[in-house]
């Protein structure tokens, strides 16, 4: 189950634990529920403050573990064998159950512990999913603090009958007393604020009181978190305010274009940044976003919180987001079985057959992942030829299950009233409508700055995105702005990290200057 490397970094890491944490384990006779008796085993064998205890009517999933706090009584459970990439969140639930300190703030921490209530959340996920470990995680956090909130991680893929019965369609799925809660990503703040109904106030009040900044950061991707370094490095009061740090750059699979790295993940590099932003005195407003930009005597950030922070200099890094097809029945859809990230939610159609919207690098990379999985593939791309590099081209098109159709205008997302039935299209040589019968829509067709805010305050180009010149100053003065939401033209997280880097000197220019 777990490799000799694999085995000495777990004990290494269960060296940490102070108080005892016990793992129950309701298993069947399935080849899963055999894996994950052999993975609480070989963690039990690892550490004397891990005990094992086999009870097949104690959890109500099968294959099942729970992750008991013997000091706290607080649990978390995972449905399915943990691994992939909710390996890591074994590894801390097992940490934080057995008393290894929580790196969240104390305020926080005392907040989650205060809450009123129960609450027991449920959260479907792909182990192949990039993005639902950060939600696990957080909910994790919660359940290792406060014993009245409880976490179940559960593999969609394992527990095919439950997603069919609940119509989960898109992960992570977050279930909070039988509801539906969130679907996709949500930071702990945004948990807190959802349950906790006065947080939000209070976080505002808070935020109102804090002293005018130096250089105010908006944005937590690669831009944001260089800019907030080369600030603070500068010994200038620093701020950084972030809807969820990491931005797109969290639901990446695979980089191997970061010079010097020759492989990482999304979520390790985010986990990355952060700590290095952490390593210096940078104030982290996380889960806010940032809803208004003016200028009189000083530059105003207003919140969508209400609060207002003032800064000498600021520096824009939103990002981007998915670009939408802006048909018929795609929001109705949206999680649903329109999708935007295959590697997240391709594992809930498997055997069924799905359409890619896009023929670009991300499309065909897309369609040949499915392939893998699903029974058949679709690609609609609206232009005459397809724009992927030419060695995913040839792999797409060896592949029988793909069919890849150019000229195609996607007109309309159809459905049941629940889920996604089809996808309608019009060839744009003939002009003849098709409908292909579908389970699942994944839409790969590039992306789109998060800019509307901006729209009156700053230049924007015609396609929404921020013109800044070669010191990352825009048209207004002492606002500089980095990354995929400028005229940058290689959308890139190194290119991204240079501008912001160039963007935090310039405001440190300025305030020389100014």
């Amino acid at each position: 189950m777990l490799d000799t490397n694999l085995k000495q970094a777990l004990k290494t890491y269960l060296q940490n634990l102070k108080t005892e944490v016990e793992l129950v384990v309701s298993l069947d006779d399935s080849a899963k529920a055999a894996e994950v008796n052999d993975l609480a085993t070989q963690i039990a064998e690892l550490s004397d403050l891990v005990t094992l205890r086999r009870d097949d009517e104690a959890l109500e999933r099968k294959p099942s573990m729970l992750v008991r706090s013997v000091a706290k009584g607080t649990e978390i459970t995972f449905a399915g064998v943990p691994l992939g990439h909710e390996f890591t969140s074994l590894v801390l639930a097992l940490l934080h159950s057995g008393g290894h300190p929580i790196k969240e703030d104390a305020e926080i921490i005392e907040q989650i512990s205060q809450l009123p209530g129960n609450f027991a959340f449920e959260t479907f996920v792909s182990l192949s999913c990039q993005t639902c470990p950060e939600v696990v995680q957080a909910l994790n956090i919660m359940s290792a603090i406060n014993p009245n909130i409880t976490n179940v991680m559960i593999d969609g893929a394992l527990f095919q009958q439950e997603v069919a019965d609940k119509n989960v369609m898109s992960v992570p799925s977050v279930y909070l007393n039988g509801e539906l809660f969130s679907q996709g990503a949500i930071t702990l703040e945004k948990i807190i604020q959802k349950i906790d109904v006065n947080a939000e106030q209070r976080q505002a009040e808070a935020l109102k009181n804090k002293a005018d900044f130096d250089v105010l950061v908006v944005g937590g991707g690669p831009a944001g978190a260089a800019a907030s370094i080369y600030a603070a490095r500068k010994g200038l009061q620093t701020g950084i305010v972030a809807e969820r740090f990491g931005g797109q750059v969290a639901d990446t699979v695979g980089i191997e274009n970061f010079i010097s790295v020759q492989h990482t993940e999304g979520p390790k590099l985010v986990a990355n940044l952060e700590a290095h932003v952490r390593e210096y005195d940078v104030d982290i407003m996380n889960g806010q976003r940032a809803v208004k930009l003016s200028k009189g005597d000083k530059i105003q950030l207003e919140l969508a919180n209400g609060a207002v922070l003032n800064s000498k200099t600021l520096v824009l890094s939103p990002g981007a987001r998915w670009r939408e097809m802006n048909v018929p029945g795609e929001q109705e859809y949206r999680g649903k079985g329109v999708a935007y990230c295959p590697h997240c939610d391709g594992p809930l159609f498997k055997g069924k057959r799905v359409a890619v919207i896009g023929g670009g690098n991300s499309g065909i990379e897309a369609a040949i992942d499915l392939a893998g999985l699903v029974e058949h593939v679709t690609v609609l791309e609206f232009a005459p030829e397809l724009r992927a590099d030419a060695v995913l081209i040839k792999k797409a098109n060896s592949m029988a299950n793909i069919t890849i159709i150019t000229d195609a205008q996607s007109t309309e997302v159809t459905g049941d009233g629940n889920r996604v039935n089809g996808i309608n299209y019009t060839d744009r040589k003939t002009g003849d409508s098709h409908h292909v019968e579908l389970a699942g829509i994944f839409v790969q067709i590039g992306l789109v700055p998060n800019t509307e805010w901006l729209r009156g305050a700053i230049e924007l180009s015609p396609r929404g995105e921020i013109i800044i010149d070669d010191r990352g100053q825009t048209s207004m003065p002492g606002v500089f702005a980095a990354g995929d939401a400028t005229t940058t033209p290689f959308k890139q997280i190194i290119i991204a990290m240079g501008a912001g880097a160039t963007a935090s000197l310039g405001a440190f220019d300025y305030l020389i200057r100014h």
